[in-house]
Formats: structure tokens, sequence, C-alpha cells
């Protein structure tokens, strides 16, 4: 079942375009990963996005990604209310939204 996972970020001011060459840099060599992408949500604000294969593809690359975070570490702000400077979230996907239609994964 398809798996997603979602982290934001919030730039240090003047930081942005040194964030992003970091991920352009950057290599996820995981299996199960089928695609990712950085999205700029706001002002010095930006999200990462994965989809994988299953949950246990998205644990195995944690030790990757964690290391890829340790790259641009220094580029980030606190997010506030206790969160530090990620906010993770990862599950599996209980609706897939296609042009024109909705459905339940298999």
């Amino acid at each position: 079942m398809t798996a997603y996972n979602v982290v934001r970020f919030r730039v240090r001011p003047g930081q942005e375009k040194a964030f992003i060459e970091a991920h352009e840099r950057a290599v996820l060599d995981a299996p199960g990963l089928r695609k990712a992408a950085i999205v700029a949500t706001g002002d010095r604000r930006f999200c990462f996005v994965g989809e994988w294969d299953d949950m246990e593809s998205i644990a195995g690359a944690r030790p990757a990604m964690l290391a890829i975070l340790d790259t641009f570490r220094p580029l980030l702000e606190d997010l506030g209310d206790g969160l530090g400077l990620t906010d993770p979230v990862s599950g599996l996907a209980v609706v897939e939204i296609r042009q024109g239609r909705a459905k339940a994964p298999a």
C-alpha cells in the first residue's frame, strides 16, 4: 500500500537559495522511494513530500534522510511550539485522488 512522508521546514532569512541547492545536490538512493519533491509553501517555508511503496521503505530510509538533513540543518529555523527544526509525519494512503475520480487504495 502506498505510503507518504511529509516534513515541514522553515529556513533562516536569506538561506532559501542555499536550502534549495542543498536538495538539488542530495542523492536519496532508497529502495521503495517512488518520487519526492520539495514544495515551497510560503515565506521561507518548505515541505519535503515523499511517495513510497510502503511504511517499511520509509523506516529503512530514515538514516539516509537524516544524513541529508545534517547537510543543511544550520540553514533551518526552529518551527516553534516545541517542534524543533522539522515537523515530520508519515502514513499510509487511505484515498488516492486521480484526475476525475477518487478511490481507496487496493
